[in-house]
């Protein structure tokens, strides 16, 4: 993260040559020189000394939406500039040594650039939008029809609070799901993670068959054990490393938890899976909660109807419903992988405030037979 911070600021800083010139240069590159240096430090520091370093969230986000307003003209400039450099090539115009009338236009880069820093950080975070799904299920039977949501990646903390949970879980009640799954990383700030659990308990009524959980890495940044005695003393199902049968329905659902020893992560994640499935009867339709993307695969192996992921946030930016940062081997949506499908989803918090063309959501998939 600090690398990545550090070449952006490389990468502003080279690129302000081409919007001013002379004093105005050097004022230019003074100020945002100061301001990443001091903001991208305070995030930095507050997110490394947790609860250490506090204040309103308000200057994160001001501090977020500047940074962002940079780095958005920064890439506006350089794709002006190198479309101008090839179409010179091409067309084998002169080069113009004043680079003031090479963006003589230019001041219009910072002005959109604003606009959609400001959209990201204080609107389309918190934009949170509906998806519907269908999915086929093998041997549902009588359960066809049934219809279960799925939030994930809340991260309790500083953008998004236990009143801001409330007003999620009241949302997705209103649409009457028979079932809530959340796939991890809810628990994410010691101060609200006990609330939020009395909160979950709260809500288990408003969904005939419960609400369902499995474990992100964040439970486990935050104390898994405390976490635990926390939704032990709900009625939440805590699914981890293990099955159980959705009561009354012909239906399972399995859970795994987030494999936390990185140099071994496949062979631990595999074993987790395997655990999950012990016992688990042959040919009943199954659906898995897991936090990380690549147990899609574990589902498909072992023919599980449907995979419910998140952890990846659908990579915050995208461009027509696609990732703009697909770091992940499944970033965002729908994954089909023989007659089983996965869904990754895009997170209802995150702890970067800031959203661009990847807007929350609360998923809805209706099983029907295959």
């Amino acid at each position: 993260m600090i690398v990545m911070v550090v070449s952006v600021i490389a990468c502003l800083l080279f690129t302000t040559r081409y919007l001013f010139s002379g004093r105005a240069l050097r004022w230019a590159r003074i100020i945002m020189l100061l301001f990443n240096v001091i903001g991208m430090g305070w995030f930095l520091g507050r997110a490394i000394i947790y609860h250490l370093i506090s204040g309103p969230s308000l200057i994160i986000e001001t501090v977020i939406v500047g940074f962002m307003t940079q780095l958005i003209c920064t890439g506006f400039v350089l794709v002006a500039v190198t479309i101008r450099f090839f179409w010179r090539r091409m067309m084998a115009v002169p080069v113009d040594e004043s680079r003031r009338r090479l963006l003589g236009h230019a001041t219009i880069y910072p002005a959109v650039a604003a606009g959609l820093s400001i959209y990201g950080g204080f609107w389309e975070r918190e934009a949170t939008v509906e998806r519907s799904y269908t999915i086929p299920v093998k041997g549902l039977g009588a359960g066809a029809g049934y219809r279960l949501a799925q939030i994930s990646d809340i991260h309790l903390g500083s953008f998004f609070s236990v009143a801001e949970l409330d007003k999620l879980l009241r949302r997705v009640a209103a649409q009457k799901p028979d079932m809530l799954a959340i796939t991890g990383d809810l628990f994410d700030d010691v101060t609200q993670n006990e609330k939020a659990a009395q909160i979950l308990e709260r809500y288990v009524d408003a969904f005939p068959d419960g609400i369902w959980f499995a474990f992100g890495n964040h439970e486990h940044f935050r104390g898994i054990d405390t976490i635990r005695k926390y939704l032990a003393k709900t009625r939440v199902n805590v699914l981890c490393n293990e099955n159980r049968k959705v009561p009354g329905k012909n239906l399972y659902l399995l859970g795994v938890d987030y494999p936390m020893d990185r140099p071994h992560f496949e062979a631990q994640r595999k074993n987790y899976m395997q655990q999950a499935m012990k016992n688990l009867p042959a040919d009943v339709p199954a659906i898995l909660l897991a936090h990380h993307p690549e147990c899609i695969d574990d589902g498909a192996a072992n023919d599980i109807a449907l995979t419910l992921t998140g952890h990846t946030h659908g990579s915050q930016f995208g461009f027509l419903g696609q990732p703009l940062f697909p770091v992940f081997k499944y970033t965002r949506g729908i994954v089909k992988i023989g007659d089983s499908y996965g869904y990754v989803h895009s997170g209802n918090g995150s702890w970067f405030p800031f959203r661009l063309g990847c807007p929350p959501e609360i998923a809805y998939f209706t099983l029907k037979n295959a």
